[in-house]
């Protein structure tokens, strides 16, 4: 969650979408399926528990990760740039429970993203 503030946050001050605003998207995008998976194995624990109930409010209240991937991978695809911001903000709400005093990510972590994300496609 903290790397996805942080790369928001950095979205927020670019003017364009760039190359290495490209690999910040890509990079969000990942991480934003990662925090689904999580959430899916979670609710699958208590599936096997027989709280089917929690385990679907679960995945009803991080259902937006999942999507918003996909959105901002299809956009990235499909070289969309223009339509970009309005995803990313309304990512804003998820995380701006989020202090960042100071930033502790750098483009090491998103570097490469976006070629390794139409690498997955073919």
């Amino acid at each position: 969650m903290r790397s996805c503030a942080e790369v928001l946050r950095l979205l927020a001050l670019r003017q364009q979408v760039d190359t290495e605003a490209r690999d910040m998207i890509a990079f969000l995008a990942f991480n934003l399926r990662i925090i689904y998976q999580t959430i899916e194995e979670s609710a699958a624990a208590w599936d096997d528990r027989n709280y089917w109930r929690k385990a679907e409010k679960l995945r009803h209240q991080w259902r937006w990760s999942k999507q918003t991937a996909q959105k901002l991978e299809q956009l990235l695809i499909n070289q969309q740039w223009e339509d970009i911001p309005p995803v990313l903000i309304s990512l804003i709400p998820y995380f701006e429970h989020i202090t960042i005093d100071r930033l502790t990510r750098n483009s090491d972590w998103w570097c490469g993203a976006y070629s390794a994300l139409l690498r997955k496609l073919t």
